[in-house]
């Protein structure tokens, strides 16, 4: 059986050269990438389909086919040419999508895979448009919705037409709603994202979130064989680097590893770490920045997108006087990430995610393997998956709630730490993943092909511009 992922937006190469530089290169490619290779280890041909990029600024991506070299003979990433050469925008890759299918339809000839599974929007309508041509079944995971999006950008009647034209919302809306109904069975991370997300008014007659026919619940996972909490050979030299950034001291660190976008709420800790004079006492600050070693000498060199959080947390780090009391590091890979959770776990460390909401999470369960303590928000997909009280959750628009949750996880480390990985171990890997996947789609494979009926088709922009004149009203 072969599988094909389709994945127009970001790419994907051996070496992950870019994995989090850009918010296209972010948690959704490891989620397909990891996911990918267990399918792979388990015997299944699998096809990651992604578009060809042949741009200096983002070398690497210039290979029609390309392999991980641990599953070379049974997972390929196929780099199909549209949209022309150079990187482009996801928010700008919608009207070459037809051409994407087009080439992808030439790619395969006579010899189409058996299944298909579309990630994000783009991904899933490009299901939808090669169904078509093909009558493939397809799974649809959304990672995150538009309607979630346009929330949380707090937009107005007013602000739409600006917002639109950067992020192209009615395009993405539609592309959803148009997965979500043409999709034998839609794939979410946990239940609350199935409740919330895709109960959405903005999805009203594309699917019904209550109907347990059209769901699967599978969770994503951790690539164990990197992230765990057992000492690494390679992990030496790391840990010696580490302790000479640290200055030698054994003080636990509150640690934080994401993005620099405003939505994963950063700032916020360092905030709640300023106002709590208890929480400086007893532990430092640690901020994991990919290609940055010293933020203050090397600000121009952060993406202009992240520059503004960068330089919102340097100034209250310079307003309260504590350059002394945090470090940041210059993480590269997986491989060094898990190192370094391995380093701080050590010393009875937090780790800390404040986004005002998250999906699923993955970066707080390969914390949590590593042998950290976590502190998550509870917005989203961390209530789900720490509903044990393996983890303590927390109100991220709140620094004294913050604060005292991070208290409460340093001061109880070993409990959490251990109940931590435990519940990862037991629920949260990639093979379990994939195993979920898989009953779902040899399902769908062994009943009949869903209807081709004509799509529930609306004017995403009016229905767009009507709900945000609603909320404003109320």
């Amino acid at each position: 059986m072969r599988i094909a992922f389709l994945n127009p937006q970001g790419n994907f190469d051996p070496l992950d050269s870019y994995l989090t530089e850009h918010p296209d290169f972010g948690g959704q490619l490891v989620y397909v990438k990891e996911l990918s290779l267990a399918m792979a280890r388990m015997g299944v041909d699998v096809d990651i389909v992604t578009r060809r990029i042949d741009d200096p600024d983002w070398a690497g991506f210039s290979k029609r086919v390309d392999h991980y070299e641990e599953c070379r003979d049974r997972l390929r990433i196929l780099r199909i040419p549209f949209g022309g050469s150079r990187f482009i925008e996801k928010e700008k890759l919608w009207r070459h999508i037809p051409e994407f299918i087009d080439n992808l339809l030439k790619y395969y000839g006579g010899e189409p895979p058996d299944y298909l599974t579309g990630h994000y929007a783009d991904g899933g309508y490009s299901c939808v448009l090669l169904q078509r041509n093909t009558g493939l079944g397809f799974t649809f995971t959304g990672h995150s919705l538009g309607a979630q999006k346009i929330d949380k950008l707090e937009m107005n009647a007013e602000t739409f037409a600006g917002h639109e034209q950067r992020f192209h919302f009615a395009q993405r809306i539609d592309a959803e709603r148009l997965a979500m109904q043409r999709a034998d069975t839609v794939i979410t991370s946990t239940e609350q994202e199935r409740n919330e997300q895709y109960a959405h008014v903005l999805y009203d007659g594309a699917i019904d979130s209550t109907d347990d026919g059209r769901f699967a619940v599978v969770p994503p996972g951790v690539n164990t064989a990197i992230f765990n909490d057992a000492e690494q050979d390679e992990d030496r030299e790391e840990h010696r680097w580490l302790a000479a950034r640290t200055g030698g001291h054994d003080q636990p660190y509150v640690v934080m590893s994401s993005r620099l976008d405003a939505k994963k709420n950063i700032e916020a800790v360092f905030e709640a770490y300023i106002q709590s004079e208890d929480l400086r006492s007893k532990a430092r600050l640690a901020l994991f920045v990919r290609g940055v070693e010293d933020p203050y000498a090397e600000l121009d060199s952060i993406p202009e997108s992240d520059r503004g959080v960068m330089k919102s947390i340097l100034a209250r780090i310079d307003a309260a006087g504590i350059r002394d009391r945090v470090d940041f590091f210059d993480i590269q890979s997986q491989l060094q990430l898990a190192g370094a959770y391995r380093f701080f776990g050590n010393r009875g460390s937090v780790f800390v995610l404040s986004s005002y909401y998250e999906p699923f999470g993955l970066a707080p369960i390969e914390a949590a393997a590593c042998g950290l303590a976590v502190v998550a928000t509870r917005n989203g997909g961390p209530s789900d998956i720490f509903s044990d009280g393996s983890a303590v959750l927390i109100d991220p628009a709140d620094p004294a709630d913050i604060a005292h949750g991070i208290l409460q996880a340093l001061e109880n480390h070993s409990r959490y730490a251990e109940q931590g990985k435990n519940r990862v171990l037991s629920r949260y890997t990639w093979d379990q993943t994939a195993r979920g996947y898989l009953e779902v789609i040899e399902r769908n494979l062994a009943r009949p092909t869903r209807s081709a009926e004509t799509p529930n088709r609306l004017d995403a922009s009016s229905r767009i511009e009507a709900y945000l004149r609603t909320v404003r009203q109320n």
